[in-house]
C-alpha cells in the first residue's frame, strides 16, 4: 500500500491549549471515493477508509440483497484509478440473470453524504476558493460550541442525532439544526440561511461530528470560510479545506482546539508559523 492509501497519516496542526497556540501533529484517517460496481455497472459510490474494500463490497451486496449467499459472488476485483477505488463484483451466471443493472434511487441516506453518486468522477468536485470570512477569536469559538451544545434538545432526548449551527462573529447563534445525518443537519442550516437572506460568509459553522470531505465541500459551496468541529477530520477533508481555503478547526472541546488549514481567520494563530510554512507540509 502506497503513502496515499495508508489508513492514517500524521499531519501538522496548530493547537490552542492553556491559552496559547503551539504546533502539534495528529494522526488523521484517510478517506477515499469507493465505487461498488455489480456486473459492470456502478451500484453506489461512497467515501470510505481505504482498507478492507473487498469486505465492503461483499457486505454491501449481501446487505442490499443483491445476493443471498456469498457463493453467488463469482469474483471481486479492486481497480485503483485517479478518481478513487472501484470494487468490481461479478456474480455467478444464474444470479447475474436476475440482477437488473440500474442506478439505485436513494432517499437521503444518513451514513454517507455521497451514496447514490453515479460515478467516481462525480464524487470529487472542483470547489470554489473561499476568500471571505472575518477573523474569530479563540474565545468566540469556545463560546459557540457551548451555545450549540445548550440548544441540542433532540440530542439530549435521543442521544442519536448530530447537530450543525451557524454563528456570527459577534452576538449569539443564528440557527441550529439537528438530524440523524450530519450532512443533513448542515444542509438544513444552509437552507435556513438561504431562506432568511443570511450570508454564510458573515459567520462560521460548528458541527458535532468528525469532519469528512462532504462537510468541507458543503461549507465551500455555501461560501462559509470557517468550520469548527467537536471531533477530528479525515486526511481528505484537510486537503479539500486547504484547496478551498476554508479554515478547518477540529477537536474543539472545552477551551482547546486544533487548526488544520487557513489559520489566518483565527485571531492569534499566525504567530507560531514561519512565513513559508504550510499545515500540510
Amino acid at each position: 500500500m502506497d503513502q496515499e492509501m495508508k489508513p492514517a497519516r500524521s499531519l501538522s496542526s496548530i493547537a490552542f491549549r492553556g491559552g496559547a497556540f503551539r504546533r502539534e501533529t495528529r494522526s488523521v484517517p484517510a478517506e477515499r471515493a469507493v465505487a461498488i460496481s455489480v456486473g459492470g455497472s456502478t451500484h453506489a459510490v461512497m467515501m470510505a477508509s481505504p482498507a478492507d474494500i473487498e469486505d465492503l463490497g461483499v457486505g454491501l451486496v449481501l446487505n442490499e440483497r443483491i445476493v443471498d449467499r456469498f457463493e453467488e459472488i463469482d469474483a471481486i476485483e479492486i481497480v485503483e484509478t485517479e478518481a478513487g477505488t472501484d470494487c468490481q463484483v461479478r456474480l455467478v451466471p444464474e444470479r447475474a440473470e436476475t440482477y437488473v443493472a440500474r442506478r439505485r434511487q436513494m432517499t437521503g441516506p444518513v451514513g454517507c453524504g455521497l451514496c447514490g453518486v453515479e460515478s467516481l468522477e462525480l464524487a470529487g468536485r472542483v470547489l470554489p476558493e473561499v476568500t471571505a470570512g472575518e477573523r474569530v477569536s479563540p474565545e468566540r469559538l469556545v463560546r459557540a460550541m457551548d451555545e450549540m451544545s445548550a440548544e441540542q434538545k433532540l440530542s439530549r432526548l435521543t442521544r442519536a442525532v448530530h447537530a450543525a449551527a451557524f454563528h456570527k462573529r459577534e452576538g449569539s447563534m443564528v440557527v441550529l439544526r439537528e438530524d440523524v445525518g450530519r450532512h443533513n443537519a448542515l444542509d438544513k442550516v444552509a437552507g435556513h440561511l438561504a431562506r432568511n437572506g443570511v450570508d454564510p460568509a458573515s459567520g462560521f459553522i460548528t458541527i458535532t461530528s468528525r469532519v469528512s470531505v462532504e462537510l468541507i465541500q458543503k461549507a465551500a459551496v455555501m461560501g462559509c470560510g470557517l468550520i469548527a468541529a467537536i471531533s477530528a477530520p479525515t486526511e481528505l477533508a484537510i486537503a479539500e479545506a486547504e484547496a478551498a481555503k476554508v479554515t478547518l478547526v477540529a477537536v474543539l472541546r472545552g477551551e482547546e482546539f486544533e487548526i488544520f488549514t487557513s489559520p489566518d481567520r483565527i485571531e492569534g494563530a499566525q504567530e507560531p508559523l514561519d512565513a513559508d510554512e504550510t499545515l500540510l507540509a
